[in-house]
């Protein structure tokens, strides 16, 4: 038996003091490390100049449409009288096909009676330079805006996906048993190189864009397929729950767009960057416009076919 004596309990609170005080030394010197670390970063944003910003489009048997605006700071809070601001009201714009030059006039777009947008179109009271969209066609954006030109091209291609049918089923068991998911069966023309874009309308409403709206054939080139078609949404934020499905008593029309290259291009890294919006993992991607003039945006040509279904009730 082992009988502590004076000596051996004044070493141990010697050593008890000693493993205390170093945890004390050690718990300061890291606190005044870390805090030494600790500096406040301030970032000076440099101010730029306004960009012309282009949404132009032309349809097979439609008219072309381009929106102009100026593109605002990226941490501006964003109101109605600010958007409306932003549009270009004052370029000239025109579409030059077969070497024939269509000038086009500026339109307010009004709902309930507000303003609500600008675009150029085809002049209505000129009926020798009203220019329709035809398949296999080519055209020439020209627009002069402050002293600058900027120019695209486009192609309206061929129809080489087609809609066979257009179906629907009941949604999965886990949703309300009012939705539907609707299914379409298609057919793409052998070779390589089509790609799509897609578009829903929900009974009376806009043709809307699916949140992934493009694809390419890398997989079902010179197939026939089967695949849910996801409902369009408004992208103003992220998508409600149950987004992809319809509702019972719908009627939907399905817009199916042959595009080209660049078309495609420009809404893939578009809708990549929406995708990526709050994910700190993703990587950056650079939206691929085809403007020229360093203008943000895109000239794109739509060879458009529609079918529309009826979902009972």
């Amino acid at each position: 038996m082992i009988v502590p004596t004076e000596t051996n309990s004044s070493l141990g609170c010697y050593s008890a003091m000693r493993f205390f005080f170093s945890g004390l030394l050690l718990s300061v010197f890291s606190c005044l490390v870390l805090s030494s670390c600790e500096r406040d970063i301030v970032f000076t944003l440099d101010e730029t100049d306004p960009k012309l910003v282009v949404e132009a489009f032309i349809e097979n048997g439609e008219p072309p449409v381009v929106i102009l605006s100026k593109s605002l700071p990226f941490f501006d809070t964003l109101r109605p009288a600010q958007l409306i601001n932003s549009f270009v009201r004052d370029a000239q714009v025109s579409i030059t096909h077969n070497g024939i030059v269509y000038p086009l006039k500026g339109y307010t777009s009004f709902v309930a009676g507000v303003p609500t947008g600008y675009h150029y179109t085809v002049d209505s009271l000129q009926p020798a330079l009203f220019l329709r969209g035809v398949l296999q066609q080519r055209y020439q954006l020209i627009i002069r805006w402050q002293g600058q030109l900027y120019q695209a091209e486009t192609t309206i291609p061929s129809l080489t996906r087609r809609i066979d049918s257009l179906f629907w089923r009941s949604a999965p068991p886990d949703n309300p048993s009012n939705k539907a998911a609707l299914y379409v069966r298609a057919t793409d023309a052998p070779g390589f190189g089509d790609y799509i874009r897609y578009y829903t309308r929900q009974n009376k409403g806009p043709f809307l864009p699916g949140l992934n709206s493009v694809y390419d054939d890398q997989v079902i080139d010179g197939t026939s397929y089967e695949v849910q078609v996801e409902r369009g949404i408004i992208r103003n934020g992220p998508p409600e729950e149950g987004y992809n499905f319809f509702d019972r008593g719908d009627t939907v029309t399905l817009k199916l767009c042959n595009i080209d290259k660049q078309t495609y291009d420009f809404w893939r890294t578009v809708e990549f960057n929406y995708a990526s919006i709050g994910n700190p993992f993703s990587s950056p991607t650079k939206v691929l416009g085809n403007i020229s003039g360093n203008a943000l945006g895109y000239f794109g040509g739509y060879a458009a076919q529609y079918r529309t279904i009826v979902i009972p009730r």
